[in-house]
């Protein structure tokens, strides 16, 4: 009665681990609220707010002839968007269930789950808060807008690469934050903050001098915004910047998450919340 039953082929455990990748992410989706539908409405108000905060604040400081030729508002999402996706895949990964996690103790679960549902909720959300906003404003503010992006594909592939660096961020400081629980928890504050200005967002790259460059080039979501503006309107070619340098160093931060990760799962315990 009590026998566990498991996949004998490696087809049927992939599935398996799939099913539960699955409903994990659909828990930490209902984490924002009861209501999936209402959770992601949250998101994409939150979304739409910061990209009218934007607009309205470039409009007042008269700083829209330093953005490029084209749509201001392409502009404007091509940064908010990815660093909204950056920054909530690195909070989603760091608050996912750690090895002391209660829900640890059900058998099929897994470190390894938790973390991969974290990252595909947080993708998912995201992207459905971009193609919404995105649409609404093609559809109510500027017919056509969508078409008059260079290369949507290449757009969307930076969206995912500021995902993909959110979750390796996210994994280095989920390793460490067992053994510092507290400065974890505040440098990864203070990481979305600095994000604000040190992702490039607001300034385009290729006019920033030299030594101001070597105060954001640092940052993989630097790369990635200014990457993505390139594909986005086809008059501008990003000089200060590439893809290799973020594709690079997430795989590097990832490796060491991995290992600091494997290494808490084997010396975590319950107690240490109880010694703290």
């Amino acid at each position: 009665m009590f026998d566990s039953t498991r996949p004998s082929s490696h087809l049927g455990s992939a599935l398996y681990m799939a099913e539960l990748v699955y409903h994990n992410a659909v828990r930490s989706v209902r984490k924002i609220h009861r209501n999936a539908f209402v959770a992601i409405v949250m998101n994409m108000l939150q979304t739409a707010t910061f990209v009218l905060a934007f607009y309205f604040m470039f409009s007042v400081l008269g700083l829209r002839g330093n953005a490029l030729r084209g749509d201001f508002m392409v502009y404007i999402m091509t940064g908010v968007f990815l660093y909204m996706t950056h920054v909530k895949t690195m909070s989603a990964v760091l608050g996912s269930e750690g090895p002391a996690s209660p829900m640890m103790q059900h058998a099929p679960m897994t470190t390894a789950i938790a973390i991969t549902a974290a990252m595909l909720s947080a993708l998912y959300i995201q992207l459905l808060s971009l193609f919404a906003v995105l649409f609404i404003y093609d559809v109510a503010f500027n017919p056509g807008v969508i078409r008059q992006i260079d290369d949507p594909i290449g757009c969307l592939g930076m969206v995912l690469l500021s995902w993909f660096s959110g979750a390796a961020v996210g994994m280095v400081l989920l390793a460490a934050k067992p053994w510092f629980p507290t400065p974890v928890s505040i440098l990864g504050t203070i990481y979305q903050r600095a994000n604000m200005i040190a992702s490039g967002k607001m300034f385009v790259a290729n006019t920033l001098p030299g030594y101001m460059l070597v105060m954001f080039d640092w940052n993989p979501l630097f790369h990635t915004i200014d990457q993505s503006r390139g594909y986005a309107f086809l008059d501008y070619m990003p000089r200060n910047s590439n893809i290799a340098y973020p594709l690079y160093l997430s795989l590097a931060l990832l490796m060491i998450g991995m290992m600091g990760e494997f290494y808490t799962r084997k010396h975590a315990s319950a107690s240490w919340n109880a010694r703290r």
